[in-house]
């Protein structure tokens, strides 16, 4: 977090595209999480599901507080518990107020605690309700890039949306922009060794850039190994200025902007 140490820093208007708080990890003080995003100037926040369960939670987040909007889906690493009748408990919390995308979807082989078979066929039943509904969607994509970008050729056509925490090289980041979609940029990008997203940064249009904390995950530096949280997106936009030498105050109005076209969220 920000400590009385810091310097005195310019007000700026973020929007951190992808939190958790709905977790256990900020139960004891999620209010001066709030607080302290706010005072970072994190304006508005994106809650996002991975299940049934959690997607609840980001509807209810979004419910209970202004600055936050819900995304709700289903990620691979949750889709061997999903219920025969998770089709419409999905669709009812897609209806509901603030929800603004259908994630986080896509492909784990990592985990992988669910086949690739089972993990695709959720991804394209996922692709097709964002197209019915016209929302946009954010991608969980890990050590999959090559069927994930097989699968959206062949079944998003027509969708739009975010490569949550982009984690891949400029190729893996071109054939994703030659998609449509945007490239969301979490803490790693702050470490010093994180060349290949350094580059991808640097190349990208600065259209399809996003910023996010994926709170309570992936803490940036000079936080790294801390629980993360909203205010910390501060780092991220922080560090895509240096990386792209433009001033801090324009790459967050780009940002911001960028992240309001993309999910319709409605503030000026």
């Amino acid at each position: 977090m920000l400590t009385a140490s810091e310097p005195e820093q310019p007000p700026l208007r973020l929007i951190d595209t992808h939190v958790h708080l709905h977790l256990a990890q900020f139960d004891a003080d999620r209010d001066a999480v709030l607080v302290r995003a706010a005072a970072a100037g994190v304006q508005h926040m994106i809650e996002i599901g991975y299940d049934l369960p959690s997607s609840r939670a980001a509807v209810h987040l979004a419910a209970q507080h202004g600055p936050i909007s819900a995304v709700v889906g289903i990620q691979p690493n949750h889709v061997h518990e999903l219920p025969p009748d998770w089709h419409a408990q999905l669709y009812d919390l897609l209806r509901q107020p603030n929800v603004v995308a259908l994630g986080e979807i896509g492909l784990d082989y990592h985990w992988m605690k669910a086949p690739p078979e089972q993990q695709a066929a959720v991804f394209r039943e996922q692709l097709a309700m964002a197209r019915e509904l016209d929302l946009p969607v954010v991608i969980h994509c890990r050590a999959a890039a090559a069927d994930t970008l097989a699968l959206l050729r062949a079944d998003g056509q027509g969708v739009r949306g975010v490569m949550h925490s982009f984690s891949g090289d400029w190729a893996f980041a071109e054939a994703c922009l030659e998609l449509g979609f945007g490239l969301s940029f979490s803490g790693p990008v702050t470490f010093r060794n994180a060349t290949d997203l350094h580059t991808v940064v640097q190349r990208a249009p600065a259209a399809a850039l996003l910023a996010e904390t994926d709170s309570p995950y992936l803490c940036p530096h000079p936080h790294r190994g801390q629980r993360n949280e909203p205010a910390f997106v501060r780092y991220v936009v922080a560090r895509i200025a240096a990386l792209r030498g433009e001033a801090l105050e324009a790459v967050s109005a780009q940002l911001w902007h960028n992240a309001h076209t993309i999910f319709r969220i409605l503030h000026t």
